[in-house]
């Protein structure tokens, strides 16, 4: 059995008690190659704390003893570098610090975590430390100046480690997008945090302090700490690295592989589960150099895999609840003034999303651009690992993209509760939709889209094409993780198909749940040369038998039928199987047809 280290992040915990340890320590060359003080940004939960304990663990001055238990079968422990167990550790996490309160409430909670982890240092290396430390209970940075200057007296040097050193600072933005005060007094002048790091500098500009590794989530912070702190050298677009973090496919198949084994499955299960991890984990990829595989999250593969080794299945939840708060930064953008429209053009498969640049500057100065300017946006939403680069367009920008299906079902999500803010109805969108899945009678949803979405698509979207507007509709109140891989614009036979609605393979147990294709048309209501009065005055009877209606719906049943071809001889299941031809007359009616 193996043993996931799902939710630990402590390495020595790790492979003193036998857990699974994906081996990242082939990187220590290249990272102490890439400069003294890095900056590494990753999403949430993709594994930086772990990577700060294996550096810690790897370069302590302490750990001398443990290394050929802990690193002895690891790339690194072949061939271990010079600096191998040859500083003290110091290390902060910020994701401790509370963002609550004004200035002089985070300055202390900062000053407290702070002197916590001083005291500790303190007492973990009070044997080799030739001077006492003193900490002051009013400054923290006083404490951290004592403490550099102890460890140079004594003949020794610091490994300073950093994790989510943005935390707080992206929580103080992001729960106001109005709330510049806290987060100008944070950094600007001699903010707290600005002066932290012009300490952190002076510290290694006098030797005091060999190396700083610095992970968080996005470079919020940064823009306004260089001032003080312009020494950094940021790795985190860097190829080299790009899978420092986060699991590569081949690496996945080979755990699935493990367990497949464990439970005496046949390999043929093993294609199965790796097609559902790909669609619901897979996506993220860090650099612009294309050539580099993409990598899954691992927390998300952790929680599916334990699952799998625990009950011969995947979870029916695949989203595990440690990333829902990631709804809430797609939360934060869709409530920005210009946020709603960066929302759809994500959400719109037809278009590509370039950025010449990924935008790093995030300082005081950039907030007023971050409520207005998509490039910011899209940056951020980047950053945060709801969009990741899908590819590089002709003239060299990044193409952004949602990474994979757990991700899109948060979008989704977002969409949905903007378009039915009220309960009742989003009640009602839920049951409509479940009795679709059974059975494949569109008629229901169709008069409910007439009814609540149409009055608020209309106002919003003509700036998407409006097939496209028709099929996110839809989309929006069918999506459904739980029982569906659902695509948007899914490949078959080379052919795009507008929505791909197939059932999970550990769902397929259940038999009142249908295979679902659906393809979108629309007419507007110049082309049927009606008014929107008239088309809400006659019968779907007679708006069948209008040409441009007609003319569609032959068009939709036609590239259906090439479609259930396909399908069919796919998953062998042709009665579960429905195609269904939907046309849109303006936004005023919907008329379908099975095929």
């Amino acid at each position: 059995m193996i043993q996931f280290p799902y939710g630990i992040s402590d390495f020595q915990r790790i492979r003193s008690q036998g857990m699974l340890y994906l081996d990242r320590t082939a990187h220590i060359p290249a990272m102490e190659a890439a400069g003294d003080q890095l900056v590494f940004l990753r999403p949430r939960r993709f594994g930086k704390s772990l990577l700060l304990s294996m550096l810690a663990n790897y370069y302590d001055l302490y750990a001398a003893d443990e290394f050929p238990t802990l690193f002895g079968d690891l790339a690194i422990g072949k061939k271990p570098t010079a600096e191998r167990n040859q500083y003290l550790i110091l290390r902060w996490d910020f994701s401790k610090v509370s963002a609550q309160g004004d200035l002089a409430a985070i300055t202390g909670n900062l000053f407290r975590h702070l002197n916590e982890c001083i005291k500790g240092f303190a007492q973990k290396y009070q044997a080799i430390l030739k001077f006492p430390i003193t900490v002051y209970p009013e400054d923290a940075l006083a404490s951290f100046d004592s403490l550099a200057n102890s460890v140079k007296n004594s003949g020794h040097t610091l490994y300073l480690l950093i994790d989510e050193y943005d935390n707080f600072a992206n929580e103080i933005l992001t729960s106001d997008p109005h709330d510049r005060v806290r987060y100008h007094d944070l950094l600007e002048g001699e903010g707290v945090l600005k002066t932290l790091f012009k300490v952190i500098k002076a510290s290694a500009t006098e030797s005091k302090i060999s190396r700083v590794f610095i992970t968080g989530v996005s470079p919020v912070v940064l823009s306004d700490m260089t001032s003080g702190y312009n020494v950094a050298t940021s790795i985190y677009l860097d190829e080299d690295f790009n899978s420092l973090c986060g699991i590569p496919e081949a690496e996945l198949q080979g755990l699935v592989q493990q367990i497949m084994q464990g439970h005496g499955l046949a390999e043929t299960h093993v294609a199965e589960v790796m097609e559902t991890l790909r669609r619901f984990y897979n996506g993220y990829r860090f650099c612009k150099d294309l050539t580099q595989t993409t990598v899954y999250n691992p927390t998300l593969c952790f929680y599916a895999l334990r699952h799998y080794q625990k009950k011969a299945q995947l979870p029916d939840q695949m989203l595990d609840g440690n990333l829902a708060m990631d709804a809430g930064r797609i939360r934060y953008i869709a409530n920005l003034p210009a946020g709603a429209a960066v929302i759809d053009q994500i959400l719109d498969e037809t278009r590509t999303t370039p950025l010449r640049q990924l935008e790093t500057r995030f300082g005081v100065e950039q907030l007023q651009r971050v409520q207005h300017d998509p490039a910011y946006m899209l940056s951020l939403l980047y950053f945060f690992g709801v969009l990741t680069i899908a590819d590089v367009d002709g003239m060299g920008r990044l193409v952004l993209a949602i990474p994979n299906l757990v991700i899109r079902g948060l979008y989704v999500e977002q969409l949905k509760e903007q378009t039915l803010p009220r309960f009742e109805d989003q009640q009602t969108a839920q049951h409509l939709a479940e009795n679709f899945y059974q059975t494949a009678d569109l008629q229901p949803l169709v008069e409910f889209v007439e009814n609540k979405y149409f009055a608020v698509f209309s106002n919003r979207d003509y700036r998407w094409s409006n097939e496209l507007t028709v099929k996110t509709a839809f989309m929006t109140l069918l999506f459904n993780d739980l029982y569906y891989i659902m695509d948007s614009e899914a490949v078959i036979q080379r052919r795009y198909s507008d929505l791909l609605m197939i059932i999970r393979p550990n769902m397929r147990r259940f038999p009142l749940l249908k295979d679902i294709v659906l393809e979108f048309k629309y007419v507007s209501l110049a082309d049927a040369t009606l008014t929107a009065e008239q088309v809400r005055n006659q019968s779907r009877e007679t708006l069948a038998t209008l040409p441009a209606v007609q003319t569609a719906m032959q068009a939709a049943l036609a590239q259906l039928r090439d479609y259930r071809q396909a399908l069919e001889a796919k998953y062998q299941q042709p009665d579960r199987l429905h195609c269904l031809a939907v046309v849109a007359l303006g936004f005023e009616r919907v008329l379908w047809q099975a095929c």
